[in-house]
């Protein structure tokens, strides 16, 4: 099975309206920066997108928000996009805010086949509205359902021709569990190589996962918030 494509138009190239999309990364750290890019250009909508946060006006997921592509985020953190909070005032975008634990547990569970879990974050908040309450040794856990995806984006360091694929740092957050948690999984990556090229005790996420896998270009890797300081 040929899992090396072109480029990021030719991985995307059947995406549809309507899609629920999990996009990787850890808020503009390690963003499938190429996929984005093209889902803007091929000007699909209606999508539910699933991801740690919703990028900035001008990048990342923010440029799919721009072009009112993006029907629902689910996410955890959008403080550093003025367009999101409009949409969201005004009724325009559907929100579910997460906790950021558990939005990672329930992209985790959905990797791992199970489908529900307890946590005690949200008790006792609007986030509990609706939702299964049970006690444990005292303590009061809401129920969880786990989060699949029709498409799961992500991009990592490395990867082989296989799927095989190594990530750096932060970028591991949520992208490790997203490609595991999709229907069908997409990694951009900025080396591919042949098999047998990477160690495989550094590999993060295993080739069965990864359906799709092409080499990306002219990545920005723009950092979110600057903090510098006065000497």
């Amino acid at each position: 099975m040929n899992k090396v494509f072109e480029n990021a138009k030719a991985a995307i190239a059947d995406i549809k309206s309507g899609s629920t999309i999990m996009l990787g990364g850890f808020g503009l750290n390690g963003i499938p920066e190429n996929c984005i890019a093209a889902l803007a250009e091929k000007g699909i909508n209606n999508l539910t997108c699933i991801s740690n946060n919703a990028g900035v006006d001008d990048f990342g997921l923010g440029l799919l928000l721009k072009t009112r592509q993006i029907k629902k985020m689910i996410a955890s953190y959008v403080g550093e996009n003025a367009e999101f909070e409009r949409q969201l005032l005004t009724g325009e975008l559907e929100v579910d805010l997460t906790p950021q634990g558990t939005l990672a547990t329930k992209i985790q569970m959905a990797g791992m086949g199970i489908p529900a879990f307890y946590t005690p974050a949200g008790y006792g908040t609007e986030i509990a509205e609706g939702k299964e309450v049970r006690e444990f040794n005292g303590k009061m856990y809401l129920m969880e359902h786990a989060l699949y995806a029709d498409y799961a984006i992500v991009k990592a360091w490395k990867g082989d021709t296989m799927g095989n694929l190594v990530f750096r740092k932060a970028t591991r957050n949520f992208s490790t569990s997203m490609a595991k948690a999709g229907k069908i999984t997409i990694a951009e990556v900025e080396e591919l190589v042949e098999p047998g090229m990477i160690d495989p005790d550094n590999v993060h996420v295993a080739g069965i996962y990864v359906h799709r896998i092409f080499q990306g270009v002219n990545y920005e890797k723009r950092i979110e918030r600057k903090t510098v300081r006065l000497k």
